[in-house]
């Protein structure tokens, strides 16, 4: 399957409407989504809604994307902290509702080390993931330790790792993350390192090794969907049809290099 992140710009308040989005990500060539799960970056309320949107579309929803901002807080023993750990926990009894098999985490950086209360959180928000047979994937950033405890201390298989190429190239160049994780890969998130923001571009606008990335890849088995999470920050002067064209290109030639 290829897939792409639905929150990729077009407008703050996401000028494109939703349920539009989903039929032109459909049209496209997309097989699947990845969504955003909360009202942050201009998403508003109602999110949910997309849920039944992008299946009308044809479309297969890979996993959400959980709130993020407030993940530093997870081990801090106060409202702040509740309240992250709390929202996991809606998030999987989202994923359960709304058959989503898979969420992705931002952990803390490691300037904020997850403590005892964090890991404590965290197992209760993984019970309940087992109890209802949903996967939690967490996501490469400057969280490289917070990361290493985190996978090492959850051997549930229903817990794994969510690899993204760019935030690799930024914050771990020199630690072979798909080598360490490779087995336990749950999701991807592909995206060049370039651009206005080092980050968010399509395959091959960058500096990435797309083809040494995709055959690690294709070495982990993870059988799952190659899905990009690509912003329109560099490509202002494409019609969203024709980003999401170009889009699907790139995804189709690096997907291929995972069978090379």
């Amino acid at each position: 399957m290829i897939g792409i992140y639905d929150c990729f710009g077009y407008g703050l308040g996401y000028d494109v409407s939703f349920e539009e989005r989903y039929r032109l990500i459909k049209e496209a060539g997309f097989d699947c989504v990845m969504l955003w799960w909360s009202d942050q970056f201009g998403r508003g309320a109602g999110y949910q809604k997309d849920v039944q949107f992008a299946r009308n579309a044809g479309l297969y929803i890979d996993n959400i994307h959980t709130p993020l901002h407030e993940q530093n807080y997870l081990s801090l023993d106060n409202l702040d902290g509740e309240s992250v750990f709390q929202n996991y926990l809606q998030c999987v009894n989202d994923c359960f509702k709304y058959s989503i098999p898979t969420m992705v985490i931002h952990l803390p950086d490691d300037e904020h080390p997850i403590d005892h209360l964090g890991v404590e959180r965290l197992g209760t928000i993984i019970t309940e993931a087992e109890k209802n047979d949903i996967k939690i994937a967490f996501e490469n950033l400057s969280n490289i330790q917070n990361l290493a405890l985190v996978l090492g201390s959850f051997q549930s298989k229903n817990v794994g790792f969510c690899y993204d190429s760019c935030h690799h190239k930024n914050y771990a160049p020199n630690e072979d993350l798909l080598k360490l994780y490779g087995d336990r890969l749950m999701a991807l998130h592909l995206q060049d390192n370039g651009g206005k923001h080092n980050q968010h571009q399509l395959p091959f606008d960058g500096n990435i090794d797309w083809l040494t990335v995709m055959r690690k890849i294709s070495l982990t088995g993870y059988k799952g969907a190659t899905t990009l999470e690509p912003m329109n920050w560099d490509y202002e002067n494409l019609s969203i049809q024709q980003f999401l064209d170009l889009a699907y290109e790139r995804a189709c030639q690096i997907d291929d290099m995972r069978a090379t």
